[in-house]
């Protein structure tokens, strides 16, 4: 069995009209993954759970929309589960990807990494 997809992420240059422009698409609803607002590095973040984002089956994933860092333009992608995240980016880059960062751990709860795969698309790595 291969490793699921658990979280996506939508990053620009103005998170909060990113966030608005999702939530009238879609009805997601966001809230802050930390109770001052932002996440430690000051990025403006915010999340949408699975819980009520589901299909009829049940499936579906939650997500994060949010402002990128200063100077680069963002993405859009998408975080696999798996249960180490170093030996992943390794793999990444043996396969002829490129590490992006990480790993890194967030919010104390969890440790994630990015890479691009051989055409540039960025993939996110988390811990479960």
């Amino acid at each position: 069995m291969g490793q699921p997809v658990v979280h996506f992420e939508v990053l620009g240059k103005d998170g909060d009209k990113l966030r608005s422009y999702y939530a009238e698409m879609f009805g997601w609803k966001f809230e802050s993954p930390m109770p001052e607002g932002t996440s430690p590095d000051g990025m403006d973040y915010q999340v949408t759970q699975r819980e009520g984002n589901t299909a009829p089956d049940g499936s579906g994933i939650g997500g994060g929309i949010g402002a990128a860092p200063e100077g680069y333009d963002g993405h859009v992608t998408f975080y696999v589960a798996v249960d180490d995240v170093e030996a992943a980016l390794q793999k990444a880059e043996e396969l002829g990807g490129t590490r992006m960062m990480g790993p890194d751990e967030i919010l104390g709860r969890m440790t994630i990494g990015q890479f691009t795969d051989p055409e540039g698309h960025v993939v996110g790595l988390v811990t479960p």
